[in-house]
């Protein structure tokens, strides 16, 4: 048996189930405001499409790293997709619920998977020691871990509608975390003490959740945070 082989696959196991809460989340607040059989299916395609997308981009990941500030743009991007999701659960308006259709779910799963798995991508990469079986298979290990997780995450927003509005901080807090460690911005500003770091991924995501809220008052008689 080869035990460095047997070592590293459970470095990957662990990374992957660490790592797919952040995603597991995303997916959930997707899809919950599909109808309950177009659930699983944007769940899984969604996912599915994530992880081929992930697995190309594994092995274009050092060109990817010196592309200047792409981490921080990311950051910006998955605040507006934070938004895009919590205003498509805007009330009992047929013209809001119509636009949650099951191919936007799996768009918008896919391009935020998409900004957030470089963490996933590169701890996958440094725990495969070369091995580029086990990069592919780390990677596809995350499909099952993460449809599980997003399909139980799904169905407690779908029971619990304030849930969406942490899905949201958790997005902006990422986001914080994405725009201030951002190498580009690291190297200009200088890095971040831990407090400040704190400080910008708290805000934003204090600020999804107000602003978010005060979207939704917009299409509701009573308050938005029921």
């Amino acid at each position: 048996m080869d035990w460095q082989f047997l070592v590293s696959w459970c470095k990957i196991v662990l990374l992957d189930l660490t790592l797919a809460g952040d995603n597991a989340v995303v997916i959930a607040m997707a899809v919950h405001t599909l109808p309950s059989h177009q659930q699983r299916a944007g769940i899984f395609f969604g996912a599915l499409g994530a992880v081929i997308l992930r697995i190309i981009l594994t092995f274009m990941a050092a060109q990817l790293l010196d592309i200047p500030s792409l981490q921080f743009f990311g950051g910006v991007l998955l605040i507006w997709i934070a938004f895009k999701l919590l205003s498509q659960d805007g009330g009992d308006k047929p013209e809001v619920q119509q636009g949650a259709t099951l191919l936007k779910a799996v768009r918008i799963i896919i391009i935020a998977d998409l900004i957030m798995s470089t963490d996933n991508i590169l701890a996958i990469a440094g725990a495969s020691d070369g091995s580029t079986l086990l990069l592919i298979l780390g990677l596809c290990l995350s499909i099952p871990i993460v449809v599980c997780g997003a399909a139980f995450v799904a169905l407690l927003m779908s029971r619990y509608g304030w849930l969406v509005y942490l899905g949201g901080a958790i997005l902006g807090e990422v986001a914080g975390k994405m725009m201030v460690e951002d190498d580009f911005i690291e190297d200009t500003l200088g890095a971040a003490s831990p407090q400040l770091e704190w400080c910008v991924r708290i805000a934003l995501a204090s600020a999804i959740v107000v602003i978010g809220a005060l979207v939704m008052r917009r299409y509701n008689d009573t308050p938005a945070l029921k």
